[in-house]
């Protein structure tokens, strides 16, 4: 297993989850090509994508089914702006790569939300550190393992 995959495999033990990670015949990097290699609706994929909010970061966990409106999120975060850094500056924050941003593992605490349209799942499936690894598990248990607020990413 890669080591990404290894230190978030730790960071969800620690969080008392059981790490389930399992490791993808090719890369997906999309939440539609981690849906299609895992059979499941593309709404039910955690992607995770870091913002900065006001040039903090801040991880925000949405259902791979739709985007997130950076208005209105910056707006529930209680920001001015919300913006997409670099890819340099993503792994310099999570220590991962983008297509493959864990919920968890990352270098420092990141303040996260998640997407409250995640909660019609019952499995959600997010990114285990690289493009090839994710992990199932719940909406509850996402909010507990990263400390997250439940918020809603669009009007």
């Amino acid at each position: 297993m890669h080591r990404n995959a290894e230190v978030v495999s730790e960071a969800l033990r620690a969080a008392g989850a059981e790490p389930e990670v399992v490791e993808l015949t090719a890369p997906a990097r999309t939440a539609a090509e981690a849906a299609g290699a895992l059979g499941c609706p593309v709404g039910a994929i955690a992607s995770s994508l870091l913002f900065l909010a006001d040039g903090d970061p801040v991880l925000v966990l949405t259902s791979g089914a739709h985007r997130v409106d950076p208005e209105h999120t910056a707006a529930v975060l209680g920001a001015r702006e919300l913006t997409r850094p670099g890819a340099a500056a993503v792994r310099a924050a999570t220590g991962q790569p983008i297509g493959g941003v864990a919920p968890v593992g990352h270098p420092t605490h990141l303040r996260t939300v998640v997407d409250v349209d995640l909660l019609r799942y019952d499995v959600v499936w997010a990114a285990a550190g690289t493009p090839r690894t994710v992990f199932p598990t719940t909406y509850a248990e996402l909010l507990r393992i990263c400390d997250a607020e439940p918020v809603t990413v669009q009007p």
